[in-house]
């Protein structure tokens, strides 16, 4: 497991940038943390590593924001508000991961169970000692 210590949320976009730098068409990213731990501004980076100057934000109500800008489209869902793994495969949970973009799962804890085999795992989590976050990379 590789973690990495993040003080500022400017590192956390840094951090997603670099990622969004090597991904491919069918990448799949999975983002786990409590609320407020910087999943959003992790995708925040991961879309700009992919050279879009799209606006990133949480689709918490809308469930999926799609980003068509930069080098690939960027899938971005957010599972806290759904119930049922059913109601995630009502909205084209598998046209998505069908699209040849890249999809990007927050609290994709909810539902591992439709993460494709080689979704990368990441958890973000609250540094109590810095007031920065750890950004831990888990096995797939």
């Amino acid at each position: 497991m590789n973690s990495r210590s993040l003080a500022t949320p400017e590192d956390t976009h840094a951090a997603g940038a670099a990622l969004g730098e090597r991904l491919q068409a069918g990448a799949v990213i999975a983002l786990t943390g409590t609320l407020g731990a910087g999943k959003t501004h992790f995708c925040q980076g991961i879309v700009r590593g992919l050279q879009s100057a799209d606006t990133v934000t949480s689709p918490t109500f809308g469930l999926v924001h799609e980003y068509r800008e930069g080098r690939l489209p960027v899938y971005h869902f957010d599972f806290y508000r759904l119930d049922q793994a059913e109601d995630l495969l009502e909205i084209g949970w598998d046209d998505y991961l069908d699209a040849r973009g890249v999809v990007i799962a927050e609290w994709a804890d909810r539902f591992p169970e439709l993460l494709p085999p080689g979704t990368e795992w990441w958890r973000l989590e609250h540094e109590e000692e810095s007031g920065g976050r750890l950004l831990i990379r888990l096995p797939s």
